[in-house]
């Protein structure tokens, strides 16, 4: 694992340790968050846009804690934290029944780490009474969360920046599961 793609002080997590944890944001976590963010745009959706489009994308929030601290207060964010850190994010827009945001550091990315905060947040969108949860996926997303279950319902195309970017809409009927 090149350490140079992780956050400061961030390491791989050994093969079958759980040094992964999942729990609500804090506001320490913003400045993680920015940075997950830039680089799962910036490096993670490489090959699914372009440059100018991933950089109109990266620019549509700071990279800046404040921004995300701010987000705080409109969507209950869940993290994964590895040591302390903050290497995946998903934003829930909870009365809407509509996942916002998901981003897992680049390095990070199908180890379990985004499926695991999407159980969350389908449990704690069914705990709140929905039975259907919305997302509006780039197109790095839309294969992965049709193997987990949810229903393209439609395709849009989204300004960033000067830039089109196409991004799919889907949904998922929540079902109790025993753990």
């Amino acid at each position: 694992m090149n350490d140079t793609l992780m956050p400061a002080g961030i390491e791989a997590p050994p093969p079958g340790g759980a040094r992964i944890c999942y729990r609500q944001a804090r506001a320490r976590d913003a400045a993680d968050q920015a940075e997950v963010f830039h680089h799962a745009v910036m490096q993670g959706a490489m090959s699914h846009y372009s440059v100018a489009q991933r950089e109109a994308w990266a620019s549509v929030l700071p990279r800046d804690a404040s921004a995300w601290a701010a987000r705080h207060a409109l969507f209950t964010t869940l993290v994964a934290d590895c040591d302390g850190r903050c290497v995946g994010f998903l934003e829930l827009d909870i009365p809407r029944g509509r996942i916002e945001t998901l981003y897992v550091w680049p390095s990070l990315s199908r180890r379990g780490i985004g499926s695991t905060l999407l159980i969350h947040a389908e449990r704690l969108l069914m705990e709140h009474g929905h039975d259907l949860a919305h997302i509006e996926a780039s197109l790095v997303l839309v294969e992965r969360l049709v193997r987990r279950g949810w229903r393209v319902v439609g395709e849009e195309w989204v300004e960033r920046g000067g830039e089109q970017l196409c991004r799919s809409r889907l949904e998922k009927r929540l079902t109790a599961v025993e753990t």
